[in-house]
């Protein structure tokens, strides 16, 4: 027998301790504990917003005998034969991946063309960046299989629902080896550890059930044909060796191909500039953030996960906040090309490093960056990003400065230890920040400091530069049937489209796209 708890709000003693969980349950459902065979952790969530910590909590109990459930029933697959119709995939991360997954449950032919590496080749590329300051253009923290989110925490919190099901998605991960957990997680993730096996998991899937998988193969242009009245369609791409793929296209290149957005403007691919947000990691010591967000000097104690925050505020008309927060986790490198110095955060499953870190930013609008420059927005991030790296050095080292001395507006003596592979070193980053962003985080931090006391601390440092938190460009298509808005044919989708932001979001437009290109062929 099945019986299902949907409120339950305990203490975390209780919501954590098997045995102490069973006696509450026996109690509410008035039920012998000896029946109770198994609980299922359906919803769980954290509530500290006040001085006393709390889980809320929704369980399906097994009375009795256990009854087979299974939560992550998805309709099986097709094996697609060679001849049925084709679609090209540009690019392997979710967006992609999840395309070419919807693609293939209907009956379209997926080839998905990928400029990077597969997942665990990546590791190599990405341990000489901190090693030896090397960044390979094709295969680094941004590019290669799985995208910029395989590497980054795999943080799957979104607010997407109504553009499909999340759900499904989720659902989709686990299947191919993610923990259940993500389905009752309010604040889901993979970790950095275990997410490559899902994003291999799921290539062998594609290429099981017909589709192709390419690495190392770069688009150097759409192919694009051009009939009597002057209508341009997409026929395909062709690749830097110069082999012509051809089919309709899913652009889903990802926010830091910026080789990508200088060639469609180059083709006269329409775009439009599109806001973003740069500014800083913030890195303190995640016992000093489990005491501030969990009202304790003891910090989280035996049950409770390292604590995260979300701040936001506005300074002079604009968003200061934190961006893909990472409680026990590490800074990254997260720079694509030489000459540049770009950082991002990651946590492992456990987040059970000694730092904790954020992205903190400030929102910047194209009427912000003079100039009627379409890849405006793309130059600023891009001549940022340059600022920070220290062409004499030739590593990835990355300036950085005591959160205190940041907001008086001083130069730091020393540093404390920071989780950055790559190292860090005493710098003026509120001199190399241009100053509109400078000053917007610095009060941005004294109001942040107010409202949760220690949180403005010497025993934290920011560290830069953070500039991938979304596209600079957005690629206009038509919203219900997916196409770009003036070339058939071509279907840009997830982040680098700008159209998502994060993985689950990227994955859902990427279905999206891929059902609407599917509808072309009847399918």
């Amino acid at each position: 027998m099945l019986r299902e708890l949907t409120s339950l709000r305990l203490p975390p003693d209780t919501a954590y301790e098997p045995l102490r969980l069973n006696a509450v349950i026996s109690t509410s459902l008035d039920v012998d504990i000896n029946r109770i065979k198994q609980v299922d952790i359906l919803r769980r969530s954290i509530d500290a917003r006040q001085r006393r910590v709390m889980v809320n909590l929704a369980v399906r109990v097994h009375l009795d005998e256990i009854t087979p459930v299974d939560d992550c029933a998805l309709p099986p697959l097709p094996v697609l034969s060679a001849d049925a119709p084709q679609a090209i995939v540009v690019g392997a991360g979710p967006a992609g991946l999840f395309a070419a997954l919807e693609l293939i449950a209907r009956g379209v032919r997926p080839v998905v063309l990928e400029r990077g590496k597969d997942v665990d080749s990546r590791r190599t590329d990405m341990a000489a960046i901190a090693r030896e300051g090397r960044v390979d253009p094709d295969s680094n923290y941004c590019f290669g299989e799985g995208g910029a989110g395989a590497f980054s925490d795999g943080k799957l919190y979104t607010r997407s629902k109504k553009r499909g099901s999340v759900e499904e998605i989720l659902k989709t991960l686990v299947a191919n080896g993610a923990s259940k957990d993500i389905l009752a997680e309010a604040h889901p993730h993979i970790g950095s550890d275990r997410l490559p096996g899902v994003i291999r998991s799921i290539r062998e899937s594609i290429i099981a059930h017909g589709g192709e998988v390419h690495f190392a193969t770069a688009m150097e242009r759409l192919d694009i044909a051009v009939d009597p009245d002057g209508n341009r369609r997409v026929t395909g791409v062709t690749d830097r060796s110069g082999r012509h793929w051809q089919g309709p296209v899913i652009l889903a290149t990802g926010h830091s191909a910026r080789d990508v957005y200088r060639t469609l403007h180059a083709q006269g691919v329409d775009m439009e500039p599109k806001g973003l947000a740069v500014g800083v990691r913030l890195e303190h010591p995640q016992r000093l953030i489990d005491s501030i967000m969990y009202h304790s000097p003891a910090g989280r104690g035996k049950y409770l996960p390292a604590a995260e925050y979300s701040m936001l505020t506005r300074v002079d008309g604009r968003a200061v906040y934190s961006f893909c927060m990472c409680p026990g986790g590490v800074v990254i490198p997260s720079a694509s090309a030489p000459g540049e110095s770009a950082v991002n955060g990651m946590s492992a499953s456990a987040r059970s490093s000694r730092w904790a870190n954020s992205g903190m930013v400030v929102e910047v609008l194209p009427d912000d960056v003079p100039g009627d420059d379409t890849l405006r927005m793309l130059t600023y991030q891009e001549e940022l990003e340059k600022r920070f790296h220290d062409d004499a050095d030739m590593t990835q080292r990355a300036p950085a400065q005591r959160m205190t001395d940041f907001v008086a507006g001083r130069p730091s003596r020393d540093l404390p230890p920071s989780s950055y592979a790559p190292g860090v070193y005493p710098s003026r980053v509120d001199r190399l920040l241009y100053p509109s962003i400078a000053s917007r985080l610095r009060k941005g931090f004294e109001e942040f400091g107010r409202k949760s006391r220690g949180f403005l601390t010497p025993d934290a440092i920011v560290l830069g530069a953070e500039t991938r938190t979304s596209a600079p460009l957005r690629i206009p298509r038509d919203r219900e049937k997916m196409h770009h808005t003036s070339i058939a044919g071509l279907y840009p989708a997830g982040e680098g489209a700008g159209w998502a932001g994060g993985i689950v979001s990227a994955a859902i437009d990427g279905q999206n796209a891929a059902r609407a290109l599917a509808s072309t062929y009847g399918k």
